[in-house]
């Protein structure tokens, strides 16, 4: 039996999100083949909470567990991590250097991925479609009314790092849009102001199987909220989720598995992994890559298994064993 490490937590806006995914593989995996362990990553403590809320620390040096009456050597990891350092790659290239298998991308591509602004290039190097922006560092002057002649209202505000929309602005109004921008500020220190494109929000999802590439049916995404916010991301009764979506001509579908399909194998992905687009009547647009998406109850991933008769739990014990293939 393998001793597998669930990792969850992180130092972001999105760690309760990720402590539910954690929770949900741990409950999930097959005990017959593994051992699993859920360990949450906090900037101070890395540990593992027994069922009498008997924390236990992990040691740094080689990322074991002392129980007290055994040391624990893992595995493999699971990594349900949402932001940093889980999908940005920092604690993957630990694992690396520890030479500890793990279910996500590797440490360059999460990296690449979880910058929208490099990721942005990159993909707009591949022919596909990205919207029309502008990036700024901290301390960096924004000509705001340059800005907004070029792009138009409404535009889209956002930190170039960071996950489940934490910093995301959609700005109509001239003066929401400093604000807008200092929101975006508070969770990086690069920010992306981004045209806005009036569209169908069309997400993909994608896992290895062996070496076999299986594309999830899409997903449509529709909301009461000005876009798909953390709140409607997460709030029931707040966003319409609808799988397949409806009125998808196939030549679309195809084309959006497709564009799918080349990212991830141009990527190098690994696991599973969600891409966002916006269809309009004549382009497809991508909008991010998610290399750790959220897999709670209120994720899209578990409801495009469900719609392809895949079992969540049959999804994630796919994703464990081809760490050790």
């Amino acid at each position: 039996m393998k001793n597998i490490a669930i990792v969850c937590g992180g130092y972001s806006g999105e760690y309760q999100i990720s402590v539910q995914s954690g929770t949900m593989v741990k409950n999930s995996l097959d005990p017959a083949k593994y051992k699993a362990y859920v360990i949450v990553i906090e900037q101070n403590s890395w540990y593992y909470q027994d069922k009498l809320n008997q924390k236990y620390q992990i040691n740094k040096n080689d990322f074991s567990l002392d129980l007290g009456h055994n040391i624990i050597k893992f595995d493999g990891v699971f990594n349900a991590i949402h932001g940093t350092p889980g999908e940005d790659g920092k604690i993957l290239g630990y694992f690396n250097m520890l030479g500890i298998p793990y279910t996500s991308c590797d440490m360059d591509v999460s990296a690449l991925t979880f910058n929208k602004y490099l990721c942005n290039n990159f993909v707009r190097s591949l022919g596909i479609n990205v919207a029309d922006s502008y990036s700024f560092v901290t301390g960096e002057n924004i000509n705001k009314k340059e800005v907004i002649e070029s792009l138009g209202l409404p535009v889209f505000i956002k930190p170039a790092r960071s996950g489940s929309s934490v910093g995301v602005s959609k700005v109509s109004n001239i003066e929401d849009f400093e604000k807008a921008v200092e929101d975006a500020y508070r969770a990086d220190t690069r920010i992306i102001i981004e045209e806005f494109i009036d569209g169908r929000e069309i997400d993909c999802g994608l896992f290895l199987n062996g070496k076999e590439l299986n594309i999830l049916p899409l997903i449509e995404i529709t909301t009461e909220n000005e876009f798909f916010d953390y709140e409607a991301k997460y709030t029931k009764g707040k966003a319409n989720e609808v799988t397949p979506p409806i009125n998808l001509d196939i030549e679309q579908e195809t084309d959006i598995k497709a564009v799918s399909s080349l990212l991830y194998n141009k990527l190098g992905c690994k696991g599973i992994v969600r891409i966002d687009y916006i269809l309009t009547d004549s382009c497809l647009y991508f909008v991010e890559i998610n290399t750790v998406p959220g897999v709670t109850k209120a994720s899209l991933v578990p409801q495009q298994a469900e719609a392809m008769g895949i079992q969540i739990s049959e999804l994630f014990n796919i994703t464990v064993e081809n760490m050790f293939i």
